[in-house]
């Protein structure tokens, strides 16, 4: 039976006398206050949970924000001008037909993150709706003249996609660089980035798609019609986008900006309307001349001359 000296408290050692903890470098050491074997027979013991200098390194660049961008010529550089959905392109579609006052389609639909992919492919199906439509509008319209015959414009097609694709990606870039000339010169304390700019640009033209099919009916008023809604609409959206950038500026620089905005985008609408939809020249097929009488009594005299 044990006694009450066998149950007596013992002196041990302070916990932090035992375990020594390093966290002054990289190295995280675990180990006992004496190296090798104590005096009552336990064993030393050291744990290591460093990590290697690639690790450590990498750590920090990602905490830190410091990982460099890949090249221009991987496929993650370019992917992410492709970093988009479905339903942000529609949600991008959808402000770019309902421009309301004060709502700025870059802060309010693109969020810091333009795309691609949505304004590539309303380029292309814009050219080839101009294209086709245009044909069809030319055929519709001469269709019960007996004179003319159908002749496919395919060349219609080149022209729309030179002409849709420079107004798409040279106008954005004279309105950057004005822009950029305007903040250097302190004039402007924010503006756009090119790709931002051409983004718009691009949604803009989206409403002119349902507006050159439309326009394949045969009735002048209502083609001249549409184009001017179609216009009203794709231009109320960049003006409410460069508004805020340009209204620090001085009134005569805002009203050159916005005016000239307006106005290439309403002659982009009206060239095509007049290039791609106006009446193609008859194809007459050509008919043989009847000879006159004159021509037929110098033929009859010859021939009696002959006889």
């Amino acid at each position: 039976m044990a006694t009450s000296e066998d149950l007596e408290f013992q002196d041990f050692q302070e916990a932090s006398d035992l375990l020594t903890v390093s966290l002054d470098g990289p190295d995280l050491s675990v180990s006992s206050h004496n190296a090798g074997h104590t005096e009552e027979g336990g064993v030393a013991f050291t744990l290591d949970l460093s990590e290697d200098e690639d690790s450590q390194e990498e750590k920090s660049k990602l905490l830190g924000g410091e990982d460099e961008p890949g090249s221009v010529w991987t496929f993650e550089y370019c992917q992410s001008f492709f970093n988009v959905d479905t339903v942000q392109v529609l949600d991008r579609i959808r402000g770019s037909l309902v421009p309301l006052p004060g709502r700025n389609f870059v802060r309010r639909h693109l969020h810091s993150n333009p795309d691609v992919y949505g304004p590539f492919w309303i380029c292309v199906t814009l050219a080839f709706s101009l294209a086709i439509s245009g044909n069809l509008s030319t055929f519709l319209t001469q269709m019960g003249d007996p004179k003319y015959h159908y002749r496919p414009q395919f060349h219609n097609v080149s022209v729309a996609v030179v002409l849709v694709f420079l107004y798409a990606l040279l106008v954005p870039l004279c309105v950057w660089g004005f822009l950029k000339w305007r903040q250097g010169a302190g004039r402007q304390s924010r503006g756009y980035s090119y790709l931002e700019i051409a983004c718009v640009y691009s949604y803009s033209l989206f409403i002119y798609i349902p507006t050159s099919v439309l326009s394949i009916i045969p009735i002048q008023w209502l083609r001249w019609v549409s184009i001017l809604v179609a216009m009203a609409i794709s231009g109320s959206v960049l003006v409410n986008t460069f508004w805020p950038v340009v209204r620090g500026d001085t009134k005569v620089a805002a009203a050159i900006v916005l005016t000239a905005i307006v106005l290439l985008h309403a002659l982009l609408a009206i060239g095509c309307e007049l290039y791609f939809f106006q009446a193609a020249e008859h194809t007459v097929a050509p008919t043989p001349t009847p000879p006159s009488s004159n021509n037929t009594a110098l033929l009859t005299t010859a021939t009696a001359n002959r006889t």
